[in-house]
């Protein structure tokens, strides 16, 4: 085994207050890492131990986690080894997906300098998801 496949590529960081249950913000952010080119095929995630230990949560929680993303065909258990991804979700490559990220930050410092704060942005994110910005509905 090489020290590129042990290596350990994610940091998990959970909101209480977000709502989302602590394994579905696990499963998001190793699918938001897949995603972002930052986890790769053969990056091993850290064990159930290590996360238990960072974020301070059960350790059956994780454990839902990490069978959710295998379900998925994201991740790999491998006995006495650990969980590696294999995988990535569908959608346009790190590289887009990278490019952008860096224009929607850019496009957030935008709307903060001009005065709108967390909520407004948000507002703003959600009417252009779902398609009214064009009949001027927030």
């Amino acid at each position: 085994m090489t020290s590129e496949v042990l290596r350990q590529t994610i940091s998990f960081q959970l909101s209480s207050s977000s709502g989302v249950p602590a394994y579905l913000q696990i499963v998001q952010q190793v699918e938001q890492a897949l995603r972002m080119g930052v986890l790769k095929a053969g990056d091993r995630l850290p064990t159930v131990k290590e996360v238990v230990a960072e974020v301070a949560i059960n350790p059956n929680t994780v454990l839902k986690a990490y069978r959710e993303l295998e379900v998925q065909g994201l991740v790999q258990g491998r006995q006495g080894i650990g969980t590696f991804a294999v995988g990535r979700p569908s959608g346009p490559p790190p590289s887009t997906q990278l490019r952008l990220a860096r224009s929607l930050e850019r496009w957030v410092r935008a709307a903060r300098d001009a005065g709108l704060d967390d909520a407004a942005i948000d507002a703003l994110m959600r009417s252009a998801l779902q398609g009214r910005s064009k009949e001027g509905v927030a």
